[in-house]
């Protein structure tokens, strides 16, 4: 099912729907007998992922030969808000990333202006 899933999508994408393409790449859809759940962001990305529903029915049912397919959509507006970050908090991340930035850091005597 995946497989058709991402197939679908990335026809969109080939065909301009680049929206659509990545509201069905957002996440993997689970997949509970035959019924398909993907969790959204928000009700504006649901209004549009239900535009293209009947085209993914479609697309899945003729492709995975089953008939009883049915999409739910879940809106998760829970999803963790981006704050933005200050020359320390990102010189933090990094340093969690790659430990040896702070001997950059300090070879080339690199300071923060925090």
């Amino acid at each position: 099912m995946l497989l058709h899933w991402n197939k679908y999508a990335q026809r969109l994408g080939e065909k301009g729907f680049r929206i659509m393409e990545s509201l069905l790449l957002i996440n993997d859809p689970v997949l509970n007998g035959t019924a398909i759940t993907i969790e959204l962001p928000n009700e504006g990305s649901k209004l549009d992922f239900e535009k293209e529903l009947n085209g993914l029915l479609g697309h899945l049912k003729g492709h995975l030969h089953n008939h009883d397919i049915s999409i739910e959509v879940i809106v998760n507006e829970a999803i963790e808000n981006k704050r933005s970050l200050n020359d320390q908090d990102r010189y933090n991340r990094l340093f969690e990333l790659n430990p040896n930035i702070e001997l950059l850091r300090t070879i080339f005597g690199l300071d923060l202006n925090v």
